[in-house]
């Protein structure tokens, strides 16, 4: 425990240097390229790459780090370590084009598969969430420090995460079925499990890609607070790098996991997104 505490300091510390760097970039004028996959980058993502594949390599050296924006290991290769970095530089890019405020750092540590570290830091607040599995989950703005905790049991209205875009037509279905006098709240990057892990908000349904650093550390801080992230295919928590692919199938995210998310699926006629 003394380990993960350590790390998770120094893991904070970092992150809170990221968002320095990115915020020296959203100040001004920046320019936006496209990615292979049509997604955008700008400086600021790289910028926060850099500072946090260094700053992890030297604080653990015998640990590989897995990035959005860095040189990602082959299969061959990352299917035999056992515990590494997964980082999201700047996670909500369109946010972060948009100015709205409303992306993030974030940083967590893979155990066997298992998210058992999280850190996201807001930029823009400096509001910073973390976790270490089964030790707490805290929220820290300043000097200030409280402990997180799910909203349970969620009772009506419920209040559901949505993205800032137009939900798809699945996920406006799954919405309708779920129950009378819902919330939705727009909110961008994984800012939404912050949220639902500080009882603010009770469920984010994902149906449709995402990439494994989107989800880790969200998904630490929001178990470790009470929730759960769960597939509605299997029923069970998110695993990372078991395959070859870095990309994740459709999610719940609940702060009640006692919530009748199983009836929901099955009553919105849902049919899983074909796997990449």
């Amino acid at each position: 425990m003394m380990e993960m505490a350590g790390l998770r300091e120094a893991v904070i510390d970092i992150a809170c240097e990221a968002g320095t760097a990115i915020m020296s970039v959203y100040r001004g004028e920046f320019e936006v390229e496209r990615k292979s996959d049509a997604s955008p980058v700008t400086a600021a993502d790289l910028a926060s790459q850099r500072v946090i594949a260094d700053a992890l390599r030297r604080l653990t050296p015998d640990l590989p780090v897995l990035s959005e924006e860095g040189v990602q290991a082959p299969w061959e290769i990352r299917r035999y370590w056992p515990r590494y970095w997964l980082v999201d530089p700047l996670d909500g890019t369109r946010e972060f084009v948009n100015r709205n405020d409303e992306f993030s750092v974030n940083i967590a540590l893979i155990d066997q598969g298992v998210p058992v570290l999280g850190v996201i830091q807001s930029p823009v607040t400096g509001i910073i969430w973390h976790a270490v599995s089964a030790h707490g989950a805290c929220l820290r703005d300043g000097a200030r420090e409280r402990e997180l905790r799910v909203r349970k049991p969620a009772v009506p209205p419920l209040r559901i995460a949505v993205s800032r875009s137009r939900p798809p037509p699945r996920t406006q279905a799954l919405m309708a079925v779920i129950e009378d006098g819902t919330l939705p709240v727009a909110l961008g990057s994984s800012l939404k499990f912050c949220r639902i892990a500080a009882g603010e908000l009770d469920v984010y349904p994902r149906l449709g890609p995402t990439s494994e650093w989107d989800t880790a550390a969200g998904q630490c801080i929001l178990e470790t607070a009470g929730g759960v992230l769960l597939s509605p295919r299997t029923g069970r928590p998110f695993r990372y790098n078991q395959k070859e692919s870095l990309i994740n199938g459709d999610f719940i995210a609940l702060g009640d996991g006692s919530l009748p998310w199983r009836r929901w699926f099955e009553d919105s006629g849902w049919t899983e997104t074909p796997s990449v």
